[in-house]
């Protein structure tokens, strides 16, 4: 029975200690929002009163990721097993290429007009403007719940990266004091995103734009603003106009997946003349034949690969992710060609954790190898290097992270 009252006395103490923290915490952020953010808001033009109705009620979300509380030590995930660093494949589960493709067929005919006129102003093909806004909001039918300003205040409040989060929570208060949206109703994702585009709020100073000419670009209830927005944030990022995103095609075992990433591109008839070749078994289009074009291979050897366009990298400055850009050209594909699903079949690799990739990467680099930072994702400069380690050592290079690599990689 006294063993019974110790744990539950610890348990309590143990409890109230965490509240008693957290309200510290607390009034650390409400001393940060006076001392520090409002000073920053004030000299870009916010004023008091939009600063008051932002933060009205406003605590720190703790349930958010990646936040590090005063006194902590950052952390590294070490426990995520999403897409990004499990199996690529997982990314294009049927249930969401099927929906986006569906939908955005029907969005293309609701909008036709608008994607028109907007891909003659900005040379970005409306199938690509399509297929980011169904990823991004499921053509703004996904909710959008979460308090921005909460958000963006807790991030730049105690996140890994919270001076960038900070400058974007001062970016979300000039919205604000624009009337764009007033404070009770800028809503964003978990990580600050806004509307159907999901712009971090200084994308949207910078690149909404009116679509309906009303005088105003809400990209949260605005179709056309949206489509119009995103069509101009890729034009503004350097989109070429004329050229495709990329192709899938098959790489002849005599190429190596180590040649991948954009600092190592050729013109694509020097891809074509050692062997690659587009998998629909059609030649490359003539226009194509004398740009540059770069090695994609998303899973090494263990799944589809691609030679794609600058363009392809545009689409990474919306999202960095790999697997974003290749998402969003294969469904912009499917919605105006009706292509089908790759021709390459994604491997059984994968179901690593984020932690165990970064073990490897950091290996990597003492080897001298650039991996592009131990950050646990498997970007091209991780891949690359991976084959490059592979055919050092005599092993056949398949690009990829793999349970097997970690023992001979820290040894």
């Amino acid at each position: 029975m006294r063993w019974i009252v110790l744990v539950f006395s610890l348990c309590c103490l143990s409890t109230a200690s965490l509240a008693q923290d957290r309200a510290a915490v607390e009034q650390k952020f409400q001393s940060w929002l006076e001392d520090t953010v409002w000073p920053q808001a004030k000299a870009k033009g916010v004023s008091r009163r939009t600063m008051r109705r932002a933060f009205e009620g406003v605590t720190l979300n703790w349930k958010l990721p990646d936040l590090v509380p005063p006194g902590s030590p950052p952390n590294v995930p070490k426990q995520q097993k999403q897409a990004e660093f499990g199996s690529p494949g997982r990314y294009f589960n049927a249930g969401s290429v099927q929906g986006a493709t569906a939908t955005g067929r029907q969005m293309a005919r609701r909008h036709s007009e608008t994607l028109a006129r907007v891909e003659t102003e900005t040379g970005v093909p409306g199938r690509i403007i399509l297929a980011i806004w169904g990823r991004e909001s499921g053509y703004g039918q996904v909710p959008i719940r979460h308090n921005a300003f909460q958000v963006l205040a807790t991030k730049g409040f105690m996140s890994t990266r919270a001076d960038y989060f900070t400058n974007e929570l001062i970016a979300a208060l000039q919205i604000a004091e624009a009337g764009h949206a007033t404070p009770g109703a800028l809503k964003s994702s978990w990580a600050g995103a806004l509307g159907q585009p999901q712009f971090m709020p200084s994308n949207f100073l910078n690149y909404a734009t009116d679509g309906n000419d009303d005088g105003r670009a809400d990209i949260w209830n605005s179709p056309e603003d949206t489509i119009a927005s995103i069509g101009n944030f890729l034009k503004e990022h350097g989109w070429v106009t004329g050229r495709d995103w990329g192709f899938e095609v098959t790489v002849p075992a005599q190429v190596s997946c180590a040649l991948e990433g954009p600092d190592q591109g050729k013109l694509i008839q020097d891809w074509a003349a050692v062997g690659i070749m587009r998998v629909s078994g059609r030649p490359f289009p003539e226009l194509e034949l004398q740009g540059e074009g770069y090695l994609m291979m998303p899973a090494g050897r263990n799944g589809p690969a691609f030679i794609v366009t600058p363009n392809f990298y545009v689409l990474k400055d919306y999202n960095k992710s790999d697997l974003y850009a290749l998402f969003v050209g294969h469904v912009g594909d499917r919605i105006q060609y009706g292509v089908g699903d790759f021709k390459g079949s994604w491997g059984k690799v994968g179901n690593l954790y984020r932690s165990d990739i970064a073990t490897m990467q950091r290996a990597l680099e003492q080897q001298g190898h650039d991996v592009g930072g131990a950050d646990g994702l498997p970007g091209f400069k991780t891949r690359r290097s991976i084959g490059r380690w592979q055919q050092q050592t005599g092993r056949p290079p398949t690009c990829f992270p793999e349970a097997s690599m970690k023992a001979e990689l820290v040894r």
